[in-house]
């Protein structure tokens, strides 16, 4: 699966911690049933890219994200596992020259004006906010798209779907991250129907400017 941008394949991008590499490929498949069709495994468990290894191999229908890539030794380890995108915590020139360097888009993380404009200059456009909700929230974001309206952003952190909905409703917001949609719970008990049913809800909230 290749869109034009990682920000536009589904509202939300799950943002999922497996502590039980078993997990991995049937929360993916729920997902997917679910209607969406990315994942963001990160890099904060023992397990995770043997978890990143399997998914590329058994569900190759959802594009499938590392995150929490805090160097270029990450990057490389994250790509080949089988990641088709990266997600950090933060901006590094290292970290970006990586991924460019591999072919495997990224979406650094910034949390402030500073930040976003040195992403800039390195020539990325498509920011995670990081962490959005102690960081100034949507407000923050609003008034962030007439100074820098050339920048899309996926927040994460603090995301529910209590407040989902107010940053999607902003046109420089093209997805949110969240880890509502794999409860930890729900993983460790195999309630992968739960998963499908929240990833059914959460596929169903409305980009801002996507048709209704």
């Amino acid at each position: 699966m290749s869109p034009s941008s990682v920000l536009d394949v589904s509202p939300v991008v799950p943002v999922v911690v497996v502590e039980d590499v078993t997990t991995a490929v049937p929360l993916a498949r729920a997902l997917l049933a679910g209607g969406i069709g990315v994942v963001e495994l990160t890099l904060r468990t023992p397990v995770a890219l043997d978890a990143v290894r399997a998914v590329a191999a058994e569900v190759p229908d959802i594009l499938l994200g590392v995150g929490t890539c805090t160097s270029a030794d990450d990057v490389a380890r994250a790509v080949d596992a089988g990641a088709q995108f990266l997600v950090s915590p933060g901006t590094t020139p290292s970290i970006v020259g990586a991924a460019r360097d591999r072919g495997v888009p990224l979406l650094p993380g910034v949390a402030t004006v500073s930040e976003a404009l040195v992403a800039l200059e390195l020539g990325v456009h498509e920011l995670k906010f990081f962490p959005a909700q102690q960081s100034g929230g949507a407000p923050f974001l609003a008034a962030l798209r007439t100074v820098l309206p050339q920048v899309r952003f996926c927040p994460t952190g603090g995301i529910s779907p209590a407040n989902a909905g107010e940053y999607l409703a902003l046109t420089n917001v093209g997805c949110v991250g969240g880890s509502w949609l794999t409860p930890a719970d729900a993983l460790a008990a195999g309630d992968f129907a739960r998963v499908e049913e929240l990833a059914r809800a959460a596929a169903a909230l409305r980009v801002a400017g996507s048709p209704t």
